[in-house]
């Protein structure tokens, strides 16, 4: 039935040697209580993280939405695929994914920067004050397959900048290409005039993952962040 939201929108099968995503630098170092207990105890540690971490439990277990199949193991960098995939919020969906995550990635990082900060910006204007220092990393990847295309629909209802008129869409639609057994949406970014964002709906979609340069944003009582380049 949802097959028919895809109706008229082009699916073209592509390749991308090189799409990019920010992710919160934390995430890329090592835990902080490692550097803390004995080698002996960072297998405890290990299991502690294991029974707390939703990104492992789905590994293990799968999630609602994601079989433990569909997760990637024994490759670079798969734990970052499979938390984009485990940690999905249902309550707070994305233009893309509610029920299962997601790879948001773009074609160019001035355009993963301008997306960013609007999402930051948006939460620190719902926290009361635009105050906040973060760090967030390149990380590259190659996807290829079919996709949905809307680059040539940009006023598709999907990508209305209202998350509450275009989101609850654009989740369907993403639904309907995942039944059809495609990788993922390709669409005009909306934050990003004349930028191309990715939305990979399937871990194994997302290959050869490499890490890149960090950048500071940086709030000081403004929806703007000073955005500078720390490291290569």
């Amino acid at each position: 039935m949802n097959g028919g939201l895809l109706d008229g929108l082009p699916v073209v099968r592509e390749a991308f040697p090189k799409t990019v995503r920010l992710v919160s630098s934390a995430r890329l170092r090592p835990p902080v209580l490692e550097a803390l207990v004995s080698p002996d105890d960072v297998e405890i540690l290990a299991e502690i993280e294991g029974a707390t971490s939703a990104r492992l439990m789905a590994e293990a277990r799968g999630t609602e939405g994601v079989g433990r199949e569909e997760f990637v193991y024994g490759v670079p960098y798969g734990a970052f695929i499979n938390a984009a995939f485990a940690y999905s919020k249902p309550r707070e969906p994305n233009r893309f994914n509610a029920s299962r995550g997601a790879w948001y990635a773009a074609l160019e990082v001035k355009t993963c920067v301008r997306e960013v900060a609007y999402h930051m910006a948006d939460f620190l204007e719902k926290s009361g004050q635009y105050r906040g220092v973060v760090e967030y990393a390149e990380l590259f990847a190659s996807m290829a397959g079919e996709f949905v295309d809307l680059r040539t629909t940009a006023s598709h209802p999907c990508l209305n900048p209202d998350p509450a008129i275009g989101y609850p869409l654009g989740n369907a639609i993403a639904d309907a290409a995942i039944a059809r057994g495609l990788n993922g949406v390709i669409y005009p970014s909306v934050r990003h005039a004349g930028g191309t964002c990715l939305a990979a709906l399937r871990p194994h979609a997302v290959q050869s993952v490499a890490p890149g340069a960090v950048y500071r944003f940086e709030w000081s009582g403004h929806p703007d962040p000073k955005i500078t380049r720390v490291s290569d």
